[in-house]
């Protein structure tokens, strides 16, 4: 069975930052694009940013572009999303998912994947 766990969620003043990890068992890792979605209370589900398998391509919302960085780490079945210089807009729950199918730009353009966490809470206080 396939398991991602997030953490590294919590209560940040704007300009600040966190680092999300997401660990993941139960699936072929390295063969997986993974990424992180978001979502605000009241709102529709959120892209934030994906990767390929081998972390060479990488794609970001136009919102978070320049201020967050996703990385990953096969040995570690691992995904990471480093976050800077956080906005109250940033505020949401977020998870992270995995698709063996789907490529990291299918997950921006389509918001395909089979797998996703629970997710874990960012608040941004102003």
């Amino acid at each position: 069975q396939v398991h991602l766990v997030e953490s590294g969620g919590g209560l940040v003043q704007a300009g600040g930052s966190l680092r999300l990890s997401c660990a993941a068992s139960g699936l072929s890792f390295g063969d997986c694009a993974m990424g992180w979605y978001r979502q605000a209370p009241g709102k529709d589900r959120e892209f934030v940013s994906a990767l390929s398998w081998n972390g060479r391509v990488t794609h970001y919302a136009d919102s978070v572009k320049g201020r967050f960085t996703v990385s990953r780490d096969n040995a570690k079945n691992t995904v990471y999303l480093q976050m800077d210089n956080l906005k109250p807009e940033d505020t949401a729950v977020y998870f992270c998912v995995a698709s063996i199918e789907a490529t990291a730009l299918t997950m921006k353009q389509r918001g395909t994947f089979e797998h996703r966490g629970q997710g874990t809470q960012v608040t941004v206080s102003s």
